[in-house]
């Protein structure tokens, strides 16, 4: 299969600019101050330190090439293999790691006699002074001596294959690699030099060289590639010009991006070669398919950076995709080109891309998941006209509230009976598609996709100037998508998820030492987010106070740098990952991290396009060995969000209330956060809860006295007073004040004494508090000098006594007393140390 012209596989031709046009325009670009002037030449000489494209072994002083796609060389790539087999670590690697010398050189030297002439040994002596010194050593003579004597012989040129840039050491005019390549191959053409050819060139440099068949030696020259590709060189001799400037643009482009994928010189050269052996116009017109992996991967990467260059924003459109960087907008791990091609009514697919362009433009969503909800509603939408409406659905003026009213039936109906969607869903592997059954959820979010475009674009005008009638749109119904919380674990499978030998299980699953294990930890201990976990920097613990902290950015509720909590042994477990991954920079960098790169460096790095270690592990990537611990513990199905549950749910027990499980787990409401807790229905502490009595306080006039009026009170009055008494009031130590001018943010007149204050109320939330507080005047007044003295102090207390009593007699009067005292629900620390010391 050859890549399409257009650059985008599956769509069909469209407008796009010529060959000529293109190789104007990336000559525009590389001709730019701009362009860094590495890529400019022919043969490309990149630095063995280079940021994008290091090429030299990432042990400090090691002298030798990376193995092409790692940070070592071929020797230490073994050596640390054998080292984490025995569970050593980078750094004890990296400190003990001894540099290696060269074997053969990258780029030869020149002679120490003819400078023009390549050194072929340590000596650095061409091949010609070689044999001369061999033979005058064998003799006795002094090196230095002899050195001294010697003239300089004439140069034998570059080297005769095409994209070869050493300089040639043999008659032949072939350097050292290629002379040993030519010899391998069976001497093509019968090439070779005068017997005595040393001689000669020591005498008068005349030198013979015969052939059985020139034209076959020359062939061989122009076919065959570079030898060495582990010299930091890329040669683009004997490319044609537009796909010598897309490569020379390409490389430009891949260092500007964010830390991508690593391209070694060695892949990057063999696709150069492949290019030059098809004789390739265009990086467009190669078969990718004869291409090896690597190389392969690298070509279809360079034709995205293309695709900016040769597609402006109507160009896309005009061909049937959108490119989010044209908008300046990139999805998180996804790809930057939006597909539109499956749409094939072409004024159905202009509204979807005149929809998406308006909302990257306007308010560009956090996901991609708003976007692919758009696009999958419009192709199921246009599959349906595609084949029963007439005309295939491409006339919109023939469009009525028929054909919609035909759209909704079909889909409802293959969600009834479970039947085949009608267009195949993009895998987002590639082009790759895959069958799916309707379901009342993929029902629903087709008409809302469908729904929002159509509506929009009838807002907008757009749909009156296409000549489509109204109620077709209108007719499109809301598609309410069923929810289905997630259940906390069960306390079977709680106690698999965090015994110590199934921990060390996962650990041992996971490939390269990323994390696995800790972030698994992170997870249940403070119950986060997966990507707020996985996505965390470097910088993420410190002490506060002597309180160990967890610092992460809550982008789902736009909470960023957010504090909470957690408890020691996670903040240890944190440290020594922080070591780990501060050895990995180390090891491939030569260097400790500064101050201002640990503050951008991932805590768990993904492995993979990843050179500058900022990008965290993928929640894909996550949740693969995850489920794979998952099937070998045999615990039936579990997913690593239902941590989150099982933390609000535990909260929950241990006496949080809605606010603070929305407050901990950073939820937007409490609605949400009534979405995580899972005992609404089950556990009668929630409904207690929700049913507390509110009295007097110790400053009001009757201390203790029931504000609802009635005893006991129904469900529906008692969150009818708390909804009331949340509106009126605001939270005081010990209960709620209810003073007007304090709930609206003034001063308070009586400087915060509100334990004597009558606008001062107590909860069934406060109990535990008062309990203490009264256990406190006992022991002053038993500890009193004098008796005076402790009756004194026991009538100060006596108006809080009543008020606490009262509390206690109206808990009892609705069964609440024995919980409230079990509960304390306004000291938070109180409650996370229970959770943290259980784990689940």
């Amino acid at each position: 299969m050859t890549v399409q012209l257009q650059l985008l596989p599956g769509v069909g031709t469209g407008p796009t600019r010529t060959q000529r046009d293109r190789l104007e325009v990336l000559t525009a670009l590389i001709a730019a101050p701009s362009f860094d002037p590495l890529f400019r030449t022919d043969v490309i000489a990149v630095p063995g330190d280079h940021p994008t494209y290091r090429w030299m072994c990432g042990v400090a002083d090691c002298e030798r090439a990376q193995n092409p796609g790692n940070d070592l060389c071929k020797e230490h790539n073994q050596q640390w293999a054998e080292v984490m087999r025995d569970g050593g670590t980078r750094a004890d690697f990296v400190r003990a790691a001894v540099p290696l010398r060269v074997k053969a050189w990258h780029t030869a030297p020149s002679c120490l006699i003819c400078p023009d002439n390549p050194a072929t040994g340590r000596t650095r002596l061409c091949l010609s002074h070689q044999n001369l010194w061999n033979t005058r050593r064998r003799a006795g003579d002094d090196f230095d001596l002899w050195l001294s004597r010697q003239r300089p012989y004439p140069a034998f040129g570059s080297c005769r294959v095409l994209p070869c840039c050493e300089p040639a050491y043999h008659p032949l005019g072939l350097c050292s690699r290629h002379l040993s390549r030519y010899r391998h191959d069976g001497k093509p053409g019968g090439a070779q030099a005068a017997g005595r050819w040393m001689a000669d060139q020591s005498q008068d440099g005349l030198m013979v060289v015969t052939y059985e068949d020139r034209a076959r030696f020359d062939r061989w020259c122009r076919e065959t590639g570079v030898v060495n590709r582990m010299n930091g060189k890329l040669s683009l001799v004997g490319l044609k010009p537009l796909v010598k400037a897309e490569i020379q643009w390409s490389l430009f482009a891949h260092t500007q991006g964010p830390a991508g994928a690593i391209w070694a010189l060695a892949w990057v050269q063999y696709l150069i070669d492949h290019c030059r052996r098809q004789q390739a116009d265009s990086l467009v017109d190669l078969d990718l398919d004869a291409c090896s992996m690597h190389p392969r991967k690298i070509a279809k990467a360079m034709l995205k950076h293309l695709r900016l260059v040769y597609f402006t924003r109507e160009d896309s459109k005009d061909v049937g995709f959108i490119e989010t960087d044209h908008f300046g907008v990139r999805f998180t791990d996804r790809e930057k080109r939006i597909d539109l091609v499956d749409v094939s009514q072409r004024w159905l697919r202009d509204l979807l891309w005149d929809y998406i362009a308006r909302r990257l433009t306007v308010d560009p969503p956090r996901s991609r998941n708003p976007i692919d909800v758009a696009r999958r509603g419009c192709i199921e939408l246009s599959a349906y006209l595609e084949a029963q409406a007439p005309a295939g659905g491409h006339e919109p003026a023939l469009l009525t509230a028929e054909a919609m009213t035909g759209f909704v039936a079909d889909q409802r109906r293959r969600a009834e009976h479970n039947l085949r969607s009608l267009a195949p869903v993009a895998t987002g592997h590639g082009d790759r598609r895959r069958d799916t059954n309707v379901t009342k959820g993929t029902m629903a979010r087709a008409f809302n996709g469908a729904r929002r475009v159509l509506r929009e674009a009838l807002d907008a005008g757009a749909t009156e100037t296409l000549g489509l009638h109204r109620a077709f749109v209108v007719t499109l119904p809301y598609g309410k998508v069923p929810t289905r919380r997630r259940r906390p674990f069960n306390d079977r499978v709680a106690k698999a998820l965090a015994t110590e030998a199934n921990l060390a299980d996962l650990e041992r699953r996971d490939p390269n030492d990323r994390g696995m294990r800790d972030a698994w930890e992170a997870l249940v201990l403070t119950g986060r987010r997966c990507r707020e976990v996985l996505e965390v920097r470097l910088e993420c613990i410190g002490r506060h106070g002597d309180l160990p902290m967890f610092w992460h950015d809550q982008t789902k509720v736009g909470n960023l740098d957010e504090g909470i909590r957690i408890p020691e042994r996670l903040y240890q477990r944190l440290e020594h990952r922080q070591a780990k991954t501060i050895a990995l920079f180390v090891q491939r960098n030569g260097r400790p991290p500064t101050a201002e790169e640990r503050l951008k460096l991932a805590l768990f790095p993904r492995r993979h396009a990843n050179r500058n270690m900022l990008k965290g592990l993928t929640y894909s990537w996550f949740h693969r060995y995850f489920r794979e611990w998952i099937i070998g513990l045999d615990i039936g199905r579990a997913v690593p969000h239902q941590a989150r549950h099982t933390l609000a749910t535990n909260l929950l027990k241990a006496g949080a209330n809605l606010s603070h499980v929305k407050r901990y787990l950073g939820q937007v409401s409490e609605q949400m956060a009534e979405h995580y807790v899972h005992l609404a229905n089950t556990d009668p502490r929630l409904e207690q809860a929700l049913t507390a009595l509110w009295v007097a306080g110790p400053g009001a006039a009757e201390p203790g006295l029931v504000l609802s009026g009635t005893e006991p009170m129904t469900r529906a009055e008692a969150e009818a007073l708390a909804i009331d008494l949340t509106r009126r009031s605001t939270p005081a130590e010990g209960g709620f004040c209810t003073f007007q001018p304090v709930v609206n943010g003034d001063a308070c007149p009586w400087n915060l004494n509100c334990h004597n204050c009558d606008k001062f109320v107590l909860s069934g939330a406060d109990l535990v508090y008062w309990h203490r507080k009264r256990e406190q005047w006992r022991m002053l007044a038993e500890r009193a000098p004098d008796p005076a003295t402790a009756d004194f102090l026991h009538e100060v207390f006596e108006p809080t006594a009543r008020a606490i009593d009262g509390l206690e007699k109206a808990l009892a009067a609705v069964g609440l007393l024995d919980e409230a005292l079990a509960l304390d629900l306004r000291r938070p620390q109180d409650y996370f140390g229970r959770v943290w010391n259980t784990a689940f």
